[in-house]
C-alpha cells in the first residue's frame, strides 16, 4: 500500500533511528485500525531496505560508546526508564486500548507486567557478575566474564505492544548491546512513545531504535551482517521462519511460536474455582494472547457441572469499546482476523462438536468495529479443525476425557508445549502433573501461569525456536557471550598512592 491509498488528514506513525523520530522515504505505508469502530486512525510507515540499514548502522556506531558505560550508569538510566514508564503507565494504557482494542484495565496489566523486566534489568550488575577460581594451577587465576553482542533486534507481536518489547529491549541494553526494534504494524504507536520515554531517561541516540515496517523489515534484519541476534514472538510459521533465515544467516534466535494452552480440570476441583479460571483465561483480551486458555480438558463427572458454569459465566460478561468503564472484553485487532475466528465457530458443528454459545450472535457483533462475542465449543476432539489450530480469539474448546491418564495423553500429543494449567485439591495429582507434563509453562490452580521477571518465559515443542527462554536469567544469557580468561601475573602491578574514595571508573 503507497501512502496515497491512506485518506487524507490521520496521523502517521513513523521510524526512530538515531534518537530522533524520522519520517519515511519509502513511499510505502500502512493503515492502523481502531478496532472499536472500524476506522482508520493513523498511517504507519513501512520501511525500505535502505532505511533498516541506516537503524542498523545508528546502533552499530552507538555500541562501542554504550558496551564502554559503566553498569552503575547503565543501572541509574535503566532505574529512570523503570521511573518515567511508571508515571506515564495510564497513557501508555490508553494508546494500547486506541490501537489494539483490549480494555484499558487489562492493558494497565500488560504495562505492569512490562515493567517488572525493567525492574529485574535495573538489577544488571549484579546479574552480569562473573566467576572466578583463585590458583586453578600454580600461579594462575581462572575466570569468566560475560560481554555484550553488539546490535540486536526485536520483532514483536500485536496482541502485547509495550510488554513484549519491554521483554527484550530491557535486558538487551543492560546487557551493553544497541537495540532495534520492529513492532507490529497493526499497533505501533506505543513503540514510539516508549523510545521517548527512554530518550528523556538519558538512553544514548543510537542504542535504541524502533523501524515500522512489514516482510520487507523483517527479511533484512534477518540477514543484515552487523545485526547478532533476533529475538521474535508470533505464530508457529513465522516463528520457524524466523529462526531458519537468521541461523542460516549466522545469527542467536530465540523465536516463541503459537501455542494451544490446555487447563486439566479434575473432578475433585472447585468447579466455581475452576470456571472463573477458564473464562478469565480464554476471554481475556477477547483470547489474543498466547497464554490464553483455549482447551479445558475436563474429567469425568466434572464435565457437564463446569460447561454449565462456565455458560453462567459467560452470559454476564460485557462486550464493548475497551475505552468505556464496565466493559470487560473488547474487538479483536482487525476484520479480517474476526472474520477467520468466527469460521472456526460457524465450521464446529459440522465437525461433530456442540455450539454450546455461539459468539457469532452476541449483540457487539452488531457494533461498528471488529466485535465478537463469546463461543463455547463442547464435545470437541482433538481431530478437529478448531482444536487443531492456533484460533487466537474468544472461543473456548472443552474436550471430555475419561480418566487423569488419558487427559495428560491429549496434553502432551498436542505440537504446541507453551502453557498449561490444572485444577485440582489432590497435591499429590498436581505434582504428579507438573511432573508429566510436556509444557514449558505449568500453572496448578493458576490458569496463566506467566512467570514473574527472575524467571524465563517460554515454552516446548513448536512454541519455541532456539535454546533460550525470553526475559529473566535466560534473556541475560541470550544477551550476552561468554569469555574465559586464565591469567599469570609474575611481577607485581604498577601501583600508586591514591588517598581518594574508591569508585567504579
Amino acid at each position: 500500500m503507497t501512502t496515497t491509498d491512506i485518506a487524507a488528514g490521520i496521523r502517521s506513525v513513523n521510524h526512530w533511528i538515531g534518537g530522533k523520530a524520522c519520517a519515511s522515504e519509502s513511499g510505502r505505508s500502512g493503515v492502523v485500525w481502531n478496532p472499536a469502530t472500524g476506522q482508520a486512525q493513523a498511517a504507519v510507515d513501512f520501511a525500505s531496505v535502505e532505511e533498516v540499514d541506516q537503524a542498523v548502522e545508528n546502533a552499530h556506531q552507538a555500541f562501542p560508546g554504550w558496551r564502554a558505560t559503566p553498569l552503575s550508569r547503565r543501572s541509574e538510566i535503566l532505574f529512570k526508564v523503570r521511573e518515567l514508564v511508571d508515571a506515564n503507565r495510564r497513557r501508555i494504557a490508553e494508546m494500547i486500548t486506541l490501537e489494539h482494542g483490549k480494555t484499558v484495565s487489562d492493558a494497565l496489566g500488560e504495562v505492569a507486567r512490562g515493567l517488572e523486566n525493567i525492574e529485574f534489568a535495573c538489577g544488571v550488575p549484579n546479574l552480569l557478575k562473573g566467576g572466578y577460581s583463585e590458583q586453578a594451577s600454580r600461579g594462575i587465576d581462572v575466570y569468566q566474564i560475560r560481554q555484550p553482542l553488539g546490535v540486536v533486534a526485536g520483532i514483536t507481536p500485536f496482541n502485547f505492544p509495550a510488554m513484549v518489547p519491554m521483554w527484550m529491549f530491557a535486558n538487551a541494553i543492560a546487557c551493553g548491546n544497541t537495540f532495534i526494534l520492529k513492532p507490529s504494524e497493526r499497533d505501533p504507536s506505543v513503540t514510539m512513545l516508549l523510545a521517548d520515554l527512554l530518550k528523556a531517561a538519558g538512553v544514548p541516540d543510537g542504542v535504541f531504535n524502533v523501524i515500522q515496517g512489514d516482510r520487507i523489515a523483517v527479511e533484512r534484519l534477518l540477514e543484515h551482517p552487523h545485526v547478532q541476534a533476533i529475538s521474535f514472538v508470533g505464530s508457529t510459521p513465522v516463528a520457524k521462519f524466523v529462526y531458519e533465515t537468521a541461523t542460516r544467516n549466522g545469527k542467536r534466535v530465540q523465536a516463541l511460536g503459537g501455542a494451544k494452552n490446555h487447563m486439566l480440570v479434575l473432578p475433585d476441583a472447585d468447579i466455581g474455582m475452576a470456571a472463573d479460571a477458564a473464562v478469565s483465561a480464554a476471554y481475556g483480551s477477547a483470547g489474543e494472547r498466547c497464554m490464553a486458555i483455549s482447551v479445558v480438558v475436563a474429567v469425568g463427572s466434572v464435565a457437564d457441572p463446569l460447561v454449565e458454569a462456565i455458560q453462567e459465566r459467560m452470559a454476564r460478561i460485557q462486550v464493548g469499546p475497551g475505552s468505556e468503564e464496565g466493559n470487560e472484553m473488547g474487538p479483536l485487532i482487525t476484520r479480517e482476523h474476526r472474520d477467520r475466528v468466527a469460521s472456526y465457530v460457524a465450521n464446529a458443528a459440522s465437525e461433530g462438536a456442540l455450539v454450546a454459545v455461539d459468539g457469532r450472535r452476541d449483540a457487539a457483533c452488531q457494533k461498528s468495529g471488529f466485535f465478537l462475542g463469546l463461543s463455547l465449543l463442547d464435545h470437541v476432539a482433538p481431530g478437529m479443525r478448531c482444536y487443531q489450530d492456533e484460533i487466537f480469539g474468544p472461543v473456548l474448546s472443552v474436550v471430555r476425557a475419561a480418566s487423569y491418564d488419558e487427559a495428560l495423553r491429549i496434553i502432551n500429543a498436542n505440537p504446541y508445549g507453551n502453557g498449561t494449567a490444572i485444577f485440582t485439591r489432590d497435591g499429590g495429582a498436581a505434582r504428579q502433573f507438573q511432573f508429566d507434563a510436556e509444557v514449558g509453562m505449568v500453572g496448578i490452580n493458576v490458569p496463566v501461569p506467566v512467570p514473574v521477571a527472575y524467571y524465563s518465559f517460554g515454552g516446548w515443542k513448536s512454541s519455541l525456536f532456539g535454546d533460550l527462554h525470553m526475559y529473566g536469567p535466560e534473556g541475560v544469557q541470550f544477551y550476552t557471550k561468554a569469555k574465559v580468561v586464565t591469567s599469570r601475573w609474575p611481577d607485581p602491578a604498577a601501583s600508586k598512592v591514591d588517598l581518594g574514595f574508591p569508585q567504579s571508573r
